[in-house]
């Protein structure tokens, strides 16, 4: 067996953290959540819940967004993204359940909820949603294997219960998504009011929908780059519209919901909790303006920035609500070890190397052929980095 011997710069960083990542692992189990994390009784939930969790469920979120555009509503234009959307999401979901084996007390009890069921209880409802939903995605992403390996006939049958599974997908991923705000709307005097609200639910779901589809142009514009691809150029184009307005809505929604509740008076209060809600609103409104315009919407750096101001927004807004609106209400000061955001670092970087080897081995692009008979005949967008 050759040695690996990091060959780029990225190489090397990529080394680092995995090998950061496995010393924070060997200090969790050896020693505990007390020895690992910053963690206490008044602040049980810290970054790997915030980010690693209820961010990389959200972000995850593509995966059923785009195969309900293209199996549902018959829009067959995006099947050529449908793929790497499915493969982000499967991936999403493999780590959250790989970040959470570090977060739970006792991770080797992560089955308990299968068998012990307590239907009253939210968290056994999201517990069962992932669970399903993961094994959902597993079965979506199976036939990318199934042709790899010239299997005939589980793909056959794979691709007879292909819309019962798409349709089974996105009732669960409705379900989870819109239930991590179920867990904030119980803890009404703990959340700060500029993120509490009854529609949390409604807001988590709408926003996930959102990031997903900003998310599916992050990663359309990487993986151009990456492997030498044209940009399907056009068909971002159109999520870039439909993502325009989503945020519009969603922004709406917020302004309408603080108004209601009396709670938009808080914004003249110069304190941390205003500072990072500015922040939040400020990184969703700036790309909600843009995408309207449709210069922004024809240049791939421009749709690739806006792109990555929605995926930054939505991980501020789930970190105020998981960190920064906890922290008055607990009474506790929360600032992460550098253990716990080693092994954070740690699985983003593992999601990107496998992602990166999953494409290099599997089918999961279509011909250039293939993408061409399904978009509008524009003239093609010149890729901008060669293989590396």
């Amino acid at each position: 067996m050759k040695r690996f011997v990091p060959k780029t710069f990225w190489q090397w960083v990529f080394a680092l953290i995995m090998t950061g990542g496995a010393y924070a692992t060997v200090v969790r189990v050896l020693y505990g959540l007390g020895g690992a994390t910053n963690l206490t009784d008044k602040f049980p939930w810290g970054i790997w819940i915030g980010f690693d969790i209820l961010c990389g469920v959200g972000l995850a979120a593509g995966g059923f967004t785009l195969a309900a555009t293209v199996h549902i509503f018959n829009l067959k234009k995006y099947k050529p993204i449908v793929r790497p959307a499915i493969l982000t999401a499967f991936l999403g979901y493999l780590l959250v359940i790989v970040a959470l084996m570090f977060d739970l007390g006792k991770p080797y009890n992560i089955w308990h909820p299968l068998i012990m069921w307590n239907p009253h209880s939210v968290m056994f409802e999201v517990g069962w949603c992932v669970t399903l939903y993961t094994t959902v995605l597993s079965l979506e992403f199976a036939p990318v294997v199934c042709e790899r390996f010239g299997w005939r006939l589980p793909l056959k049958w794979l691709h007879k219960v292909e819309i019962p599974l798409i349709i089974v997908g996105i009732l669960l991923s409705t379900l989870h998504q819109s239930s991590l705000g179920t867990l904030y709307v119980i803890m009404p005097e703990k959340l700060y009011p500029l993120w509490y609200s009854p529609l949390l639910p409604v807001l988590f779901f709408v926003s996930a929908v959102t990031v997903g589809l900003a998310m599916t142009i992050f990663e359309s514009w990487h993986s151009s780059r990456a492997f030498g691809r044209q940009l399907e150029l056009p068909l971002l184009q159109g999520m870039a519209r439909v993502l325009a307005v989503l945020l519009s809505f969603y922004l709406v929604m917020r302004f309408l919901d603080l108004l209601q509740r009396d709670a938009l008076r808080l914004l003249r209060v110069p304190r941390t909790e205003t500072y990072l809600f500015a922040l939040e609103i400020a990184l969703l409104l700036l790309p909600a303006m843009l995408l309207f315009r449709e210069h922004v919407r024809r240049s791939p750096a421009a749709l690739y920035a806006c792109a990555v101001m929605v995926v930054f927004g939505f991980i501020t807004n789930r970190l105020n609500v998981s960190l920064t609106g906890m922290e008055a209400g607990s009474g506790a000061r929360y600032i992460p070890k550098w253990t716990e955001i080693m092994v954070t670092l740690s699985i983003i970087a593992l999601g990107f190397f496998i992602f990166r080897t999953a494409v290099k081995h599997l089918p999961i692009f279509t011909s250039e052929e293939e993408n061409h008979t399904h978009a509008p005949q524009f003239a093609s967008v010149p890729v901008m980095a060669g293989r590396k």
